[in-house]
């Protein structure tokens, strides 16, 4: 999963700027504690979470953790194919 997602981030370049991104993020992982494991869980929760008000396209979800200076931010990316209908309130 955590090279999906280094791939689905990354995307093409210069084999040093790939390498230099990888470690970035090797670097953020480990300063945060965030094993592939959690990160697996969590995008699992995500998902389950999401899907109770949206239909999503699950293969294509892309989850992050982006961190600038003292601030880190969990950022996930989906595509959404439609709304789940709610069901009327029964009287």
């Amino acid at each position: 999963m955590l090279n999906s997602l280094f791939q689905k981030f990354l995307g093409k370049g210069k084999s040093k700027d790939v390498a230099k991104k990888r470690l970035q993020f090797a670097l953020i992982y480990d300063q945060m504690e965030v094993s592939e494991d959690i990160l697996q869980n969590l995008q699992r929760d995500v998902v389950e979470v999401i899907s109770r008000y949206f239909v999503i396209d699950e293969e294509s979800l892309q989850l992050e953790i982006k961190r600038d200076k003292n601030v880190s931010a969990l950022v996930v990316n989906t595509p959404i194919i439609r709304s789940m209908r709610s069901k009327p309130c029964s009287a």
